[in-house]
């Protein structure tokens, strides 16, 4: 028992010290043996469980005098014996930025608040091992289930996933995603129907998975309206950064190869931002020369000067709906689920898109 005692308190100091020199914290199993309890009894104790208050006044307070002088901290497992599940899932995004990402996680957090769930989050910063040794360590967590934005799942798995903008359809796994068809039509339209014919796209990054799809979509409905997409009106997102300069640097290059178009659909509505303003610092107003559409409606669209002309991406419903999937998925893993599910646009004119000038036409 002397043994015991002094192995507990060298590892009690290691672990109040923060210490990271491998020494293991003391584990359950050691509290309970140093005590001579079951380790259940002492998980019941420190978790406060209902049935704890069947044991005497004298054992829970040798558990919590013991739990204090070996500075125990329980881990997930010890915290989790008397419950079924963690109640807790796994989250996997690229990165944290403002605009999409925020939206996006409004929606999931509200809804996991509302059932009482919590998370973990990952960044992955479009590295694929990162990816994959993330979804290990959000198991090795106990997270119940694996939700991801803008992120395919390129692994295996047996929790249940849920991916917001991914596309590619994999067993086990429901992607909820804008209908990228519509919202090219919805912009094109728009643009066409204000007399443009000379229209400029800018594609997004080569990492970002939707990046394709909606470049795809955005090409098949400008053709169908007879705007043909030249490569010098044509041109693609290089910078790796959520600010602004992401739509400015590509906006600086098309104006350098040509300036006869009278509108630009952007990738997004960060990069539109970016682009107008270097629109104006060659003296090309907006929307007096130049429509500029964006994509998201993210919250500084609305207030931007002039306030964009967007696509509608409704973001937060997306998150709110990925999140009440999944946990549907965990509570029912033998019901079968769409593996896709399209979510409508829609588009909102605001003052960054006009008719065209009759001059220019």
């Amino acid at each position: 028992m002397k043994a015991l005692e002094n192995s507990l308190v060298e590892d009690g100091k290691a672990a109040g010290a923060g210490a990271t020199n491998g020494r293991k914290r003391t584990s359950l199993k050691e509290l309970a043996a140093y005590l001579g309890l079951s380790q259940t009894t002492v998980s019941f104790v420190l978790n406060d469980a209902p049935l704890a208050k069947n044991l005497t006044e004298e054992t829970r307070r040798r558990v919590l005098e013991a739990a204090r002088k070996f500075n125990y901290r329980p881990s997930y497992f010890a915290l989790n014996l008397n419950k079924s599940g963690s109640d807790s899932v796994g989250v996997i995004v690229p990165e944290h930025s403002e605009g999409y990402f925020t939206v996006v996680m409004g929606g999931v957090e509200r809804y996991l608040l509302q059932k009482h769930y919590v998370y973990f989050t990952a960044c992955h910063y479009w590295k694929p091992k990162l990816i994959e040794e993330y979804t290990r360590l959000l198991i090795n967590r106990g997270a119940e289930g694996l939700l991801l934005l803008n992120t395919n799942a390129d692994f295996d798995t047996i929790l249940p996933v849920v991916a917001v903008s991914a596309h590619k359809e994999k067993e086990g796994v429901t992607n909820v995603v804008i209908d990228h068809a519509a919202a090219a039509r919805l912009a094109i339209r728009h643009l066409f129907e204000t007399g443009h014919r000379k229209i400029a796209f800018m594609k997004g990054h080569r990492h970002v998975i939707d990046t394709e799809s909606r470049w795809e979509s955005m090409m098949e409905i400008a053709r169908e309206f007879g705007v043909q997409p030249t490569p010098e009106r044509t041109v693609q997102m290089r910078t790796s950064s959520w600010s602004p300069e992401v739509g400015y640097e590509p906006a600086k290059r098309l104006l350098n190869a040509t300036r006869d178009f009278t509108a630009l659909v952007a990738f997004n509505d960060t990069a539109a931002i970016g682009a107008i303003r270097a629109l104006h610092e060659v003296g090309m107003m907006v929307p007096r020369d130049v429509s500029v559409v964006g994509f998201d409606n993210i919250v500084s669209a609305e207030f931007h000067v002039p306030s964009l002309t967007t696509i509608r991406q409704p973001l937060n419903m997306m998150g709110r709906m990925a999140a009440q999937i999944l946990l549907d998925r965990i509570a029912n893993p033998e019901k079968r689920y769409a593996p896709t599910i399209l979510v409508k646009p829609k588009l909102i004119v605001r003052e960054s898109t006009s008719r065209v000038k009759k001059t220019a036409m």
